[in-house]
């Protein structure tokens, strides 16, 4: 999941104590827009060089490392460019540990990777300085769907049933260890979303992960009527979207 503020970073103004790390963030800046990442990168290690304590330049140099990083990809070089984002990232939390950006960061990263627990709590710690911020809370709703849906297309490959089977899953066991697994990972996504569309009522991305989180709480029931349950009210949440997406299509023209 790229965070969809990555870009925003490069306007930020550049404050350094030096004309000569301000210039190299510029050099680092341009690189980056033109794509060439590995240039961007030493330029802004010789701004941090030049000024330990410039935070906009670790900033960049974390976000040039991480726009190198492929998720999922193993080889060395790959699993360099994430450890030198992180390294970077945490550079900036020494010197001001609330930052958002660097928070923010390290949680993106660490969901890249799929260290799923590291990636909830930094969005945690976001969420303590920027309690109204919809976007961690639907990130952690994604979090949560991750998990639980790994865990239940595994079990249902044990079951012997596809994806697209109707459910519940029908090894009772089974069920059961997976409702130990993702039961409550269910329900605090649910809750996250909530709480992001508690902020923005309009928000249709959370929308459509409330419809998820539901059908995979639909396989851990015990019943073929509580499945189709919680199948209904996922259908109903696909019906909110596609509604909030019309009206704000409509609202669209106007907003111009």
């Amino acid at each position: 999941m790229r965070a969809k503020w990555i870009w925003l970073l490069f306007l930020i103004p550049a404050f350094a104590q030096t004309d000569e790390a301000r210039r190299l963030l510029s050099l680092g800046v341009q690189a980056y827009k033109d794509a060439r990442y590995t240039e961007a990168v030493q330029h802004f290690q010789s701004a941090v060089q030049a000024e330990p304590d410039f935070l906009d330049a670790w900033l960049h140099l974390g976000t040039a490392y991480m726009s190198q990083y492929v998720p999922g990809g193993d080889t060395p070089a790959n699993i360099e460019s994430a450890r030198q984002a992180e390294e970077a990232f945490r550079q900036v939390l020494e010197r001001e540990p609330e930052n958002r950006v660097a928070r923010a960061s390290l949680g993106s990263l660490c969901f890249n990777q799929k260290k799923l627990d590291d990636a909830v709590e930094w969005n945690r710690r976001l969420i303590r300085i920027e309690p109204r911020n919809k976007e961690t809370f639907y990130t952690l709703g994604v979090i949560a769907w991750t998990k639980s849906y790994d865990a239940r297309k595994e079990a249902r490959t044990r079951a012997g049933m596809k994806l697209e089977d109707r459910g519940p899953i029908k090894d009772p066991a089974l069920r059961q260890e997976l409702r130990e697994r993702n039961l409550a990972v269910i329900d605090e996504g649910v809750r996250n979303m909530e709480t992001a569309l508690g902020i923005d009522p309009d928000y249709d991305d959370a929308m459509v992960y409330i419809n998820l989180l539901y059908r995979e709480k639909a396989d851990l029931q015990d019943s073929t009527e509580e499945y189709a349950r919680y199948t209904r009210m996922a259908d109903e949440w696909v019906r909110k979207t596609l509604a909030t997406k019309k009206v704000k299509a409509a609202r669209r023209p106007n907003q111009q």
